[in-house]
């Protein structure tokens, strides 16, 4: 009886490392879907601007938060406005290997 209650601490110990690995992973996937969607929202700001004569940059930049500027470039021309941005990370390794692309047009009339 007595060897056996240093048992669940032992086992704890050994599923620690995994849990948080896990919730570390479960936190990238997060930020990774988040920042597909300001791309996407940023795009379409842009474009709604192209659409009324403004500056796309500019307003594709107002659209997101300051924290996601950073890693963000906006092209614009021909009435396609594209945003391709980077995900925070805590890991250099994986900010550098993930970028998404969002892009949106405006027809003239």
């Amino acid at each position: 009886m007595a060897a056996e209650r240093g048992q669940a601490s032992l086992e704890l110990l050994g599923a620690l490392p995994v849990v948080l690995l896990l919730g570390a992973v479960l936190l990238q996937l997060l930020a990774v879907g988040y920042s597909a969607t300001l791309a996407g929202s940023a795009a379409e700001a842009g474009a709604l601007a192209v659409a009324s004569g403004g500056d796309a940059v500019a307003a594709a930049r107002a659209s997101v938060p300051g924290w996601s500027r950073a890693g963000m470039r906006v092209k614009s021309g021909g009435g396609r406005v594209s945003v391709s941005m980077r995900p925070p990370s805590p890991l250099a390794a994986v900010r550098g290997a993930l970028e998404l692309q969002a892009s949106a047009k405006v027809q003239a009339p």
